[in-house]
């Protein structure tokens, strides 16, 4: 009796902790809409988001934050909200860089930045995460431990020869002093309706390895061919080739996708090309076909190119990211406190996905949960995917984002 009353008491203080959070987003709205839309208009690129990072340590020091960190990771920032009394440490992440593409939308907030704009949602994850930064400054009294924010660079890739995103985060010590016990994020898709979110149990992102594949031939004037070695000819085949790891050398029950995306080489219409350059993209959502395909690639390459007299180079780099994944109890926990706040029916059990996140680097080092925050409106046509011109969400999953990761932090605080 006494644990089943226990247990009703815990279950009331986390509905009227709830209630008071609801209130509080829903009162932060028009504050939301006007952060997500200035971060919206002015779109910086990754490892090159200086104002973004600027407008996010202005607002949490305003919030009374008790350490305010800047320029981890280039321009990352880090924020620690201590409780009024003793306790663990929880932490949130959000990422802030956006895409190299044109903003089409004849919108209000359109992008200011000409060939960049928020097309994958960053603006929405940094406006969540202020949300819940002030949210719970505002229930400080009641906050057992501390909450430390990560607001991260460079989640979409690096530019050439530069450090960044997760792995750089770390390694100056965004996890560290204090290190948390518990990481959270969410990423935002216009993939189901909003208001409800989305979360895995298990494998939830692929992992996800950039390479770029060179073919190096011998030039000649395109009326002699056989005085040259088509870096062309040999480069279409090898991407013919490679398309047959996926149909003939993998389990057909594994996932992977291997993606040729550019291939650049020639000089002129009249001459035969010396060399050819592919870029691609290799996911897989297992370890070992990760690695057993790296090595049929060299096997294919090695092959195309020996048939026609010509050498190869395989590069990987730019970005590698691992498979992101929930620990299934911590993911059913999680899922737990999503329903309470949202209702069952607002929580979506979904299917892996194919998409990457270097969120996955912070969970290979402490225990975190990572959800879908659903943002579509079918009846204004906010439909599109992730890295397109088109991409917009619902700005009432603003609210829907702050009263989830609010809710989840609180509780983690609490969790034996």
């Amino acid at each position: 009796m006494t644990h089943a009353l226990a247990l009703l008491a815990t279950l009331a203080s986390a509905q009227s902790r709830d209630e008071q959070i609801a209130q509080r987003a829903a009162a932060l709205k028009p504050s939301l809409v006007e952060m997500r839309r200035d971060f919206h208009m002015y779109p910086e690129l990754s490892n090159r988001e200086e104002r973004t990072a600027r407008v996010v340590a202005q607002r949490l020091r305003a919030m009374g934050f008790d350490e305010v960190r800047t320029g981890v990771a280039k321009h990352g920032v880090v924020a620690l909200l201590k409780g009024a009394k003793p306790g663990p440490v929880v932490a949130w992440r959000a990422d802030m860089d956006a895409l190299p593409i044109d903003e089409i939308m004849d919108v209000p907030y359109r992008s200011k930045n000409k060939g960049v704009k928020h097309a994958c949602g960053h603006d929405v994850h940094v406006a969540v995460a202020l949300g819940i930064a002030e949210v719970l400054a505002g229930m400080r009294a009641q906050l057992a431990g501390s909450v430390k924010f990560l607001f991260q660079p460079a989640e979409e890739g690096l530019p050439e020869g530069e450090e960044g995103g997760a792995p750089f985060m770390i390694k100056e010590g965004a996890l560290a002093n204090p290190r948390p016990r518990m990481i959270f994020g969410l990423h935002t898709t216009a993939q189901a309706a909003v208001g409800t979110v989305g979360y895995s149990s298990g494998p939830q992102l692929a992992s996800a390895d950039e390479f770029v594949a060179t073919i190096q031939g011998k030039k000649s004037h395109a009326a002699w061919p056989h005085q040259g070695t088509d870096a062309v000819t040999i480069g279409a085949e090898c991407v013919l080739a490679l398309q047959s790891i996926r149909s003939r050398r993998i389990d057909p029950m594994q996932p992977m996708v291997l993606t040729v995306g550019t291939i650049h080489g020639g000089d002129r219409h009249n001459i035969i090309a010396e060399t050819v350059t592919m870029a691609g993209t290799l996911r897989t959502f297992n370890e070992s076909v990760r690695e057993g395909v790296r090595t049929m690639m060299k096997q294919t390459l090695e092959g195309c190119t020996a048939a026609h007299g010509a050498k190869y180079e395989l590069r990987w780099g730019g970005f590698s990211y691992p498979v992101t994944s929930n620990e299934p109890v911590l993911a059913a926990w999680s899922a737990g406190v999503l329903k309470r706040v949202l209702g069952e029916k607002n929580v979506i059990l979904s299917p892996p996905v194919m998409g990457a996140e270097d969120f996955s680097y912070y969970v290979k080092e402490v225990p975190g949960f990572f959800y879908w925050l659903f943002g579509a409106n079918e009846a204004r046509g906010i439909n599109s995917g992730n890295h397109t011109v088109n991409f917009d969400i619902d700005e009432d999953a603003l609210v829907v984002g702050v009263k989830t990761g609010a809710a989840l932090l609180l509780d983690a605080l609490a969790k034996p």
